[in-house]
C-alpha cells in the first residue's frame, strides 16, 4: 500500500524519529525566541533562530518561527557600517569635470580613472587605491595602504602608474572629490 508521503516528510521523519519529541508550550516557545533574538543583538533571524532551536532539541520550520517572531514584533535589524568618504564641505578646491561621464577613449594614456576601495581585514582597515586607463580599460597602478594619506594612497598610485605608461598632453586624471584628490601635495 502506498502512502502518499513526500520523501522530504520520509527523510525528515527518518531524520528525528529518534529525538525525544519534546512539545513546550507556544508560551515557552516564544519566550525562548525573543531570549535567542536578544542574545544575539537582535540581528538573527528565523532561520538562525531556527538553527538555534534545534541545539536545543526543538524543532519547527523555519516558516513557523517566522511567523512567531511577526506576532512578537521581532524584526532582524543589520546595522550596515558606512564610511564617509568625501566630504565635500571641506574647503580645498575642486577641479571641474573635464571627463563629463565620457567613459572611453581611443588612445593610451589619454584618459585615467582613479579611486580609493576599503577593505576591512580582521579589525582594521585597509585602502586600496587603484588608477584604470579608459582606453583598454587595464588597472595600470594599484596601492594598498594602512592610513588614507595622501601621500600613500594617491600620490604614491600616481608615481607608479606614470612609471607604468606614458600620458598624453591632453590627459585627463578623473576622480571623486574626496580629500586625497583634491590635495595639492605634489613630490
Amino acid at each position: 500500500m502506498c502512502m502518499r508521503v513526500s520523501k522530504n516528510s520520509y527523510y525528515h521523519w527518518l531524520k528525528t524519529k529518534d529525538i525525544k519529541k519534546q512539545k513546550p508550550s507556544l508560551i515557552y516557545l516564544k519566550k525562548r525566541i525573543s531570549i535567542l533574538f536578544d542574545q544575539n543583538k537582535q540581528i538573527y533571524g528565523s532561520k538562525r533562530i531556527k538553527k538555534a532551536l534545534q541545539r536545543e532539541g526543538l524543532h519547527y520550520s523555519v516558516s513557523y518561527i517566522s511567523s512567531l517572531m511577526r506576532l512578537l514584533g521581532l524584526k532582524s535589524v543589520l546595522k550596515r557600517k558606512y564610511i564617509t568618504t568625501t566630504d565635500s564641505k571641506d574647503d580645498l578646491t575642486i577641479a571641474e569635470n573635464t571627463l563629463n561621464r565620457e567613459f572611453h577613449s581611443s588612445q593610451l594614456g589619454e584618459k585615467w580613472v582613479s579611486d580609493i576601495t576599503y577593505i576591512k581585514v580582521r579589525n582594521s582597515w585597509n585602502y586600496l587605491t587603484t588608477i584604470l586607463d579608459l582606453a583598454d580599460r587595464k588597472v595600470v597602478s594599484w596601492v594598498v595602504s594602512q592610513d588614507m594619506r595622501t601621500e600613500n594612497t594617491v600620490l604614491k598610485a600616481w608615481k607608479k602608474a606614470i612609471q607604468t605608461r606614458a600620458i598624453t598632453d591632453n590627459h585627463i586624471f578623473h576622480s571623486d572629490k574626496g580629500a586625497q584628490y583634491a590635495s595639492n601635495q605634489i613630490k
